[in-house]
């Protein structure tokens, strides 16, 4: 298995503006609006959305099968929070035994525990292994082929 790829998040010096249109719903029919009336004036950076603490924030790419049931794929990207303290429920990129995994926190009969999304793996009991945290996950990136 290869190590894990890190990216770490930059400010861009001027954000990148993408189109976001503000969606309206309208509770009743008074004509056609202006197709360029959803355009005017948003913008949506996805750093600004996505990145709540850039200096907490790191990337990783998935690899395998074990978190497909959370809808983690194999080359997903993840976008990992340090400065966020895992609850019960979290999704989390920990150092397990010297393996970086992601897991879903979770306490099992009194017993705090790493589990999978994918039956075949067992969970990990953490008073049986050496771990350490690293993150919460806070997004998941999915591209879609096309």
């Amino acid at each position: 298995m290869s190590p894990p790829t890190l990216y770490r998040p930059q400010r861009p010096a001027s954000a990148l503006g993408l189109p976001y249109p503000e969606t309206l719903i309208r509770a009743g029919l008074s004509g056609f609006p202006s197709p360029a009336q959803d355009y005017e004036g948003r913008q949506l950076d996805l750093n600004e959305h996505l990145i709540k603490r850039p200096s907490a924030t790191f990337f990783m790419r998935v690899t395998g099968d074990s978190m497909e049931a959370f809808d983690m794929y194999a080359d997903d990207l993840l976008i990992i929070d340090r400065s966020l303290d895992p609850r019960p429920g979290h999704i989390v990129a920990a150092l397990v035994d010297g393996e970086l995994i992601v897991k879903r926190y979770e306490i099992l009969d009194t017993r705090h525990c790493l589990t999978s999304g994918n039956p075949r793996y067992a969970p990990i009991p953490l008073d049986s292994c050496d771990c350490q945290v690293w993150g919460v996950i806070r997004a998941v990136i999915h591209e879609y082929p096309v």
